[in-house]
């Protein structure tokens, strides 16, 4: 394998990981230890290779200088059915512990989220998000003003719950060191509602 391949093939694994937020050149170059000359020649082969074949289901993107890859438009419709339908996919069980800390931790941000479960979280929230099981709520106080995280009633009905006070009672904490109380926290989320999930 060639550099200028390896190059290539890191560069499109990359954006596939960056997802809808996509990447810069800079951000390629830096994260492939290369230039901006050398990854555009990288998305230029990659555009070329996504455009000149009818078979394939993405394509490659430039919005004010950030990359990604996207899904054609004429596969729109398909994509929205598996979205759309709540039975085509399970929750993964990152989802379920995303989602089980913004049940019971709500308005909360993307990282507060991360700094309970020690791990990002950006993708399982997206899934929830694109799912309808979780909305932005408002922002948080503060520099940054991040996003605020909460549950919609497509949550509720999914667990067949009448309101979020419905949410099983979590035991109390107090005098628990907190890595106990996280194990107790997903646990008696995943328990409770781990069947209903896969539903």
């Amino acid at each position: 394998m060639d550099n200028e391949t390896r190059i290539t093939g890191m560069v499109e694994s990359l954006l596939f990981v960056a997802g809808e937020d996509g990447l810069t050149g800079r951000q390629l170059a830096e994260a492939t230890e290369t230039d901006l000359e050398a990854v555009g020649r990288a998305i230029a082969i990659l555009k070329k290779d996504y455009d000149g074949s009818d078979g394939r289901g993405i394509m490659l993107t430039e919005v004010a200088g950030t990359f990604r890859l996207v899904t054609k438009p004429e596969h729109a419709e398909a994509v929205r059915r598996l979205l759309e339908n709540p039975t085509a996919q399970s929750l993964t069980q990152a989802s379920l512990e995303v989602l089980a800390i913004i049940a019971y931790r709500q308005p909360i941000t993307r990282v507060e989220i991360e700094e309970i479960r020690g791990v990002k979280s950006e993708r399982p929230l997206q899934t929830l998000v694109t799912r309808g099981m979780v909305r932005e709520t408002g922002r948080a106080e503060g520099t940054g003003r991040a996003i605020l995280y909460g549950t919609t009633d497509a949550f509720l009905d999914h667990f067949g719950l009448a309101s979020i006070e419905d949410l099983p009672k979590l035991a109390d904490p107090e005098g628990e060191e907190g890595e106990e109380e996280l194990d107790l926290f997903m646990s008696s989320f995943t328990e409770t509602f781990a069947d209903e999930s896969a539903d």
